[in-house]
């Protein structure tokens, strides 16, 4: 029985004890490991990264994906970026009233490992007739696809490697272009605690692009560091300004059962800590 330890900050980290190793793997872009583990289930990592475990996906997946799309209200197009284990494919397909899903995922094998080892992140929904799999970069397909989306998902992995490019000013701007009327896009942002500096960049790169940009928080276990932020840009100022009334009914009406996310924490998650708030207007405003 080993460790591992993961290598995303220096000096400071968590380790999981690997009860067993599932599947090991060097892909064409990623180093990528699945084992087990007592408490937290089922782990997968990439290139020393903790990427998501069985235990507690459920509050990054859910967060991700109902807040825009129940801002929205009205989202029939909906586009995952990243996402190779399938839950947020599964929390976007219980939602009926979406037409057409599109992933792009840009390591096939991380696709083919979940399904055949975390099958209960994705629960079938690669079988989802709704779904068009494009195994392709984000970038790339943002830059040069002519569909336009209702939301926009980026499930990325860190800043570092195959995952940087997502956090390019080209790659928000390019997201920006494929946004219907009234789109939002959601991204995945990190620890603030740990990494402030991302969050300002983002905010560097949404001022301008978006009429209202902000961030919303979780906290994943998982993602070492504290709460986690999404970044959040909509080009309709109202979506985020919803009442807890509308957001209640359009959340009975999707009649989704959820573990994490509910109206309250949906409105509650905008509310950011001060220090979180002073480096985003620090870098909205300099």
């Amino acid at each position: 029985m080993s460790d591992y330890q993961e290598t995303l900050y220096e000096g400071y980290g968590q380790r999981f004890r690997m009860d067993r190793l599932l599947h090991e793997v060097r892909t064409e872009h990623q180093h990528l490991v699945i084992f087990e583990n007592a408490r937290m289930g089922r782990v997968m990592a990439l290139d020393g990264v903790i990427q998501t475990t069985e235990a507690d996906e459920f509050i990054y997946h859910e967060m991700l994906t109902h807040v825009p799309i129940l801002a929205h209200g009205l989202a029939r197009r909906v586009l995952i970026i990243g996402g190779g284990d399938g839950g947020m494919l599964r929390e976007v397909a219980k939602h009926d009233s979406v037409e057409h899903i599109t992933m792009v995922e840009i390591d096939g094998t991380v696709v083919d490992m979940c399904k055949t080892f975390l099958p209960n992140h994705s629960r079938g929904a690669f079988d989802d007739p709704r779904l068009n799999l494009v195994i392709d970069d984000g970038m790339r397909f943002v830059a040069t696809t002519d569909q336009k989306f209702d939301v926009i998902i980026s499930d990325s992995t860190d800043p570092i490697g195959p995952g940087e490019v997502l956090f390019s000013e080209n790659f928000y701007q390019a997201c920006r272009r494929c946004l219907a009327d009234g789109g939002i896009l959601v991204t995945q942002n990190g620890t603030p605690f740990m990494q402030l500096s991302e969050v300002q960049t983002t905010a560097s790169r949404m001022n301008g692009l978006f009429a209202d940009w902000h961030f919303y928080q979780a906290a994943v276990p998982t993602y070492i560091g504290g709460a986690m932020t999404f970044a959040w840009g909509a080009c309709d100022g109202q979506a985020r300004k919803l009442s807890l009334e509308v957001l209640r009914q359009r959340f009975a009406g999707s009649a989704i059962v959820t573990r994490y996310y509910n109206p309250e924490i949906h409105l509650g998650a905008f509310a950011l800590p001060q220090y979180v708030l002073q480096a985003i207007n620090k870098s909205s405003n300099s």
